[in-house]
């Protein structure tokens, strides 16, 4: 394939990526300590197909298990691979590309097992229940080259929706609340920075008058 870049050009394709956990019944696993069932997968939002521009898929793993480097059987949709296991660790997605000129693309996902509640602490009440952490990201190729550029176009990339729903919690709506709660935190660590200031500066004014009338009393 040519390695000619398209300059200026820039195309971004939305895709999800995380893992579904379920508890494993006692004594599933013989001999074993594992708790957990998981599955880690990578795919365009509303399940899209990645494979016409994904050539490869490398899930590396925590290196307790026998063969952390997984992937080399991963070539084809779906894009994932299920193991047990007991600890929650963090683990790395790479993508690589039809097009050998790409540059892989190294993700990273935090595999989740438990349900938490607010405070962190682990969920006891729906801990029977499967457990999904999944995050939205979008892979932007900017001059890509020719190739892959023209793969990309003649398939149909997928778009956010505009409001949320129970099966795609990603859209437009959700993307623009995750910044409201961004903007929102912003200005309050803003008027919390403005409150230390004010204060350190009345401390600072106090100290320099207690140093001022102590200097009085050498006199």
């Amino acid at each position: 394939m040519s390695s000619k870049r398209t300059k200026g050009v820039t195309v971004v394709y939305p895709i999800v990526y995380g893992n579904v956990a379920t508890l494993l019944p006692q004594k599933k696993v013989p001999d074993s300590d594992h708790t957990h069932k998981w599955t880690v997968s990578v795919r365009g939002i509303n399940g899209s197909d990645i494979s016409h521009f994904v050539k490869k898929v490398t899930f590396k793993l925590h290196e307790t298990y026998s063969n952390p480097q997984r992937g080399t059987f991963v070539e084809q949709p779906p894009f994932e691979i299920t193991e047990t296991g007991w600890g929650e660790f963090e683990l790395s997605i790479k993508l690589q590309f039809v097009e050998p000129g790409e540059k892989p693309v190294s993700l990273y996902h935090n595999l989740r097992l438990h349900p938490y509640e607010e405070d962190g602490s682990i969920s006891t009440v729906n801990r029977n229940k499967p457990v999904q952490s999944f995050q939205y990201d979008e892979l932007v190729f900017t001059d890509p080259s020719e190739a892959l550029y023209q793969i990309l176009t003649q398939h149909p990339i997928p778009t956010l929706p505009l409001r949320s729903s129970p099966n795609m919690p990603y859209s437009l709506q959700a993307e623009q609340d995750e910044l409201r709660k961004i903007d929102e935190a912003y200005k309050k660590v803003q008027e919390q920075l403005v409150l230390y200031k004010n204060k350190m500066e009345k401390i600072t004014k106090e100290l320099d008058d207690v140093k001022g009338n102590l200097e009085q009393h050498k006199k």
